[in-house]
C-alpha cells in the first residue's frame, strides 16, 4: 500500500495522479443548441450565416432612395408618394431593394393623399441593420472549452449553427458508506446519523454542469463495497466514495481499492481532510472522501471540482465583482438605469474597462462582454478614469489572464483568439495606438502607412516619443477594392465618377485612412463618395455589405474577398503587426502571444487564407523612440 503525505499543501501528487490517466477527456456528442446551456464546446463555432440575413429596418418609419431627399428643409417639405417614392416599414421588415434609407415615423408628416412630407434628408443606409451587422458568415461566434451561457445560445442560433459539438456532461458516481449512516429521518435514532454528504456533493456536482448518480448507502461489508465500486466505475465517469477512508476496524475502502484498481495517495497533510484517496479503477478517478461534513466539502473543492473542470474542458476560476479604471467617458440619460456591456483588461498591475457597443441588437457585444457596468438612472454617466464596480460576466482569473487585444482588426485575431485568451475589440489602428499611449491594452493591431512610403514606424516614433517600443511582426497582406461580381472598378477614381456605392470603414482605421489618403492623392472629396458615412468596424462587414449589394464596392483585404467570392483589385501592400510597450513585452502573455505567433499550426491557418506573407511572423523589433 503506498500512502503518501502532502506537506505544507504541495499539491504536486495530485498533478502526478492527474497525469497518471491516458485521458480524462469525457466523449463528445452533438446536441441542439436550445438546449446547450451550460455545455461546454469541443471546438470553435464559426458562423453559417449572417444576422441579420437581409437589409432589416432599425425603426418603425418609412423606406425612400436617399438620393430623393437632400433638397428636403423645413421651408420646403419634401412630398413623396406612397408605393412610388417610399413604402411603410416596421422594425425588422426586410428593405426593398428600391430603397436605402429609412425614416422615423416621428420625423414624417403624413398627408391624407397617401403622401408623406420629410423636412430634413436622410443619407444612406440611415436606420438600416444591414446584412452582418450583428454577426458575419465565416466569423467566430464561440472559442472550443467554452461554458455556454444564455446570451451565447441566442448567437449560435442566429450564426444558424442549430446543432454544435461538445462534451458530455461528466457523470459522477456517489457512494455513501456506513451502517450508522440512514435517508430516512424517521429511522433517526441513537446510533444512526442522517447521510447528507452525498446530497452536497450532487448538488456540487450539478453546479459544475455534472450529472450525479448517488447509490444506496453502502454497509460496511468489503464484498458489497467491491461489488459498488466496481458498478459505479463501469457507469460513471468519476467515483466518489464517502467516508470508510481512515484507520478503522470497518474501513475497507483503500484494501477494497488496491485489489481492484490502484492507489495513488493516501492520507494528506491537510486538516480537515487528512483521510483522502485518490485512486483509479479501469483508468476511471476514484475519490475517497473523509465523512465528517467540513472535510467533505474542503476536499471536494480541493480535489473533485478540478478533475469534473479539466474532464468538462474547463479551467478553475474564481468569480467576483471588480473595481475597473475606465478608459472612455460613459454618457447616459436621465431616463433610465443603465448596464452596459464592458471589456476589462489587466494592464501594467491594474484592471481597465472599455465599453462595448450599446446597439440593443448587438447580440455579439454581450457573448464578448466581461462584466456589466450599473449607472443609475439619475446619473448621467462615469468620466474617463473613474474607478467604477462593475458585475462581473466572466470569471476574474480569466479577465485577469485575457490578452488585451485593442485596434485594426483582421480574421487572424479570430484564429489566435482560439488559442490563447485574447479579449479584443476593434477600434481601428489610431484607437489602438491611443489605447497604448494610455495603457489602456497589452497589444495594438496596426497597419499604417506613413509618407515615406513606410510602414508603423515612423507612427510609433511620432506617437511614443522617448519611450522603448516593440514591434511584433504579423503578415503582409494586400488591400484593395473588393466589389461585386457585376461591377468592374479599376480605380478610386471611378467610384466617384460613376457615383457607385462604397462601404467605408471606421474613422481611426487603418483602411479608412489608406483610403482618405487615395482620396487626397486624387483630387477626390469625400461628399463626392456615395456611402461614405456608412461605417463598418471590420474587413468582413464590408466584404458582406458588398456580397449582398447594401454597397459595390469597398476598400478591404484580399483574404476577405477570397473567402466570400468577391472580385478584387489589389491597390497596395501592407503590414499588419503588432505594437506593444517595451515593459508589456516582458509579459507572460505577449511572450505566449509571440511564440503562438511563430508556431507552425499557426502559421499554415494563415497561409490557408490565400493572402498571407508569414515570411516576418513573430519576428521582435525593438525602437528607441
Amino acid at each position: 500500500m503506498r500512502r503518501t503525505y502532502i506537506e505544507n499543501n504541495d499539491m504536486s501528487v495530485f498533478d502526478i495522479y492527474l497525469s497518471s490517466f491516458k485521458s480524462l477527456e469525457v466523449e463528445k456528442e452533438i446536441i441542439k443548441t436550445s438546449e446547450s446551456l451550460d455545455n461546454v464546446t469541443s471546438k470553435a463555432i464559426y458562423a453559417k450565416k449572417c444576422d441579420p440575413l437581409y437589409n432589416a429596418s432599425a425603426m418603425d418609419g418609412i423606406a425612400v432612395d436617399s438620393n430623393l431627399t437632400p433638397t428636403a428643409n423645413e421651408q420646403n417639405p419634401l412630398v413623396l408618394k406612397e408605393g412610388i417614392d417610399f413604402v411603410y416599414v416596421n422594425t425588422g421588415n426586410p428593405i426593398d431593394s428600391r430603397f436605402n434609407s429609412v425614416i422615423m415615423i416621428e420625423n414624417v408628416l403624413v398627408n391624407n393623399d397617401n403622401t408623406v412630407s420629410i423636412i430634413e434628408p436622410s443619407y444612406p443606409w440611415q436606420n438600416i441593420r444591414v446584412k452582418g451587422e450583428s454577426i458575419v458568415e465565416g466569423q467566430m461566434v464561440v472559442p472550443s472549452n467554452h461554458k455556454i451561457r444564455p446570451q451565447d445560445i441566442g448567437a449560435i442560433i442566429a450564426s444558424a449553427n442549430i446543432d454544435i459539438e461538445v462534451y458530455k456532461k461528466v457523470r459522477v458516481g456517489i457512494i455513501p458508506t456506513g451502517n450508522e449512516m440512514v435517508n430516512d429521518v424517521n429511522d433517526l435514532k441513537v446510533g444512526k446519523l442522517m447521510e447528507s454528504n452525498s446530497k452536497m456533493f450532487s448538488s456540487s456536482v450539478i453546479s459544475l454542469n455534472g450529472i450525479s448518480k448517488i447509490y444506496d448507502i453502502c454497509l460496511d461489508d468489503k464484498e458489497m463495497l467491491k461489488e459498488r465500486l466496481l458498478l459505479a466505475a463501469k457507469e460513471n465517469d468519476l467515483v466518489i466514495i464517502n467516508a470508510g477512508s481512515s484507520a478503522g476496524t470497518k474501513d475497507f475502502t483503500v484494501e477494497v481499492l488496491e485489489e481492484i484498481g490502484e492507489v495513488y495517495a493516501h492520507g494528506f497533510a491537510i486538516k480537515p481532510g487528512k483521510p483522502t484517496i485518490l485512486a483509479k479503477i479501469n483508468n476511471k478517478p476514484v475519490i475517497g472522501i473523509p465523512g465528517y461534513p467540513v472535510s467533505a466539502f474542503l476536499v471536494f473543492d480541493l480535489f473533485v471540482k478540478p478533475l469534473i473542470l479539466k474532464m468538462s474542458g474547463l479551467k478553475i476560476n474564481s468569480r467576483n465583482k471588480l473595481k475597473c479604471r475606465l478608459t472612455r467617458n460613459i454618457v447616459s440619460s436621465l431616463k433610465n438605469a443603465e448596464y452596459v456591456r464592458m471589456n476589462i483588461g489587466y494592464v501594467n498591475n491594474e484592471f481597465v474597462a472599455t465599453p462595448l457597443e450599446k446597439g440593443a441588437a448587438q447580440i455579439m457585444s454581450l457573448v464578448k462582454a466581461d462584466g456589466l457596468l450599473y449607472i443609475d438612472k439619475n446619473s448621467e454617466g462615469y468620466n474617463e478614469g473613474s474607478i467604477v464596480d462593475i458585475e462581473l460576466l466572466k470569471d476574474i482569473d480569466e479577465i485577469k489572464n485575457n490578452l488585451l487585444v485593442i485596434g485594426s482588426h483582421d480574421l487572424i485575431i479570430d484564429v489566435l483568439s482560439d488559442k490563447l485568451n485574447i479579449s479584443s475589440a476593434h477600434v481601428g489602428s489610431m484607437g489602438g495606438i491611443i489605447a497604448l499611449t494610455k495603457n489602456e491594452t497589452h497589444i495594438a493591431p496596426i497597419h499604417l502607412l506613413a509618407d515615406d512610403g513606410t510602414y508603423n514606424i515612423p507612427y510609433i516614433k511620432k506617437y511614443f516619443k522617448d519611450r522603448k517600443m516593440v514591434l511584433i511582426k504579423g503578415v503582409g497582406r494586400i488591400q484593395g477594392i473588393m466589389q461585386n461580381n457585376d461591377t468592374n472598378i479599376t480605380s478610386i477614381k471611378e467610384i466617384s465618377d460613376n457615383h457607385i456605392s462604397f462601404a467605408n470603414r471606421q474613422y481611426g482605421s487603418g483602411t479608412r485612412m489608406l483610403f482618405d489618403h487615395l482620396l487626397k492623392e486624387n483630387s477626390i472629396s469625400s461628399s463626392n463618395i456615395y456611402g461614405y458615412e456608412k461605417e463598418y468596424s471590420t474587413h468582413l462587414s464590408v466584404g458582406v455589405a458588398i456580397e449582398n449589394n447594401s454597397a459595390k464596392c469597398g476598400i478591404g483585404i484580399k483574404s476577405v474577398a477570397n473567402i466570400l467570392g468577391l472580385k478584387f483589385v489589389e491597390i497596395a501592400k501592407e503590414e499588419y503587426d503588432f505594437l506593444t510597450t517595451y515593459e508589456n513585452y516582458q509579459d507572460k502573455r505577449v511572450q505566449e502571444f509571440i511564440e503562438l505567433l511563430k508556431s507552425k499550426e499557426i502559421k499554415d491557418k494563415f497561409i490557408e487564407f490565400k493572402d498571407y506573407d508569414v515570411s516576418k511572423l513573430g519576428e521582435v523589433i525593438i525602437i528607441e523612440c
